[in-house]
């Protein structure tokens, strides 16, 4: 019988915990803790420094340490191309009508 997801352990609920699938990093066996999508994180993985395997599923494997890196350096390009709330942008229209 399969429990329901709050009770069950947070290692069952992984998917790649289960398939035993390894980090696609060159030079790194360990056992990936996160399953990315080529499409958005290719970027991010090879600006890190990071080179890895590519595979037929399209998808980049990342062990707990390589992901580390990884996202910390596509937060760091959130920050810098965040945008701006409704608020703090409307000071600086130019053009069209201004309500005041």
């Amino acid at each position: 019988m399969k429990l329901p997801k709050e009770l069950r352990e947070k290692g069952d609920l992984s998917a790649t915990a289960n398939k035993g699938k390894r980090c696609s990093i060159k030079s790194c066996g360990d056992i990936a803790v996160r399953s990315l999508s080529e499409n958005s994180w290719k970027s991010y993985v090879e600006k890190a420094e990071l080179r890895y395997n590519e595979n037929k599923q399209h998808k980049i494997y990342l062990c707990k340490i390589h992901y580390k890196e990884a996202n910390k350096y596509r937060k760091s390009q959130e920050k810098l191309y965040q945008k701006k709330g409704f608020l703090e942008d409307s000071t600086t229209i130019g053009k069209g009508k201004r309500w005041d």
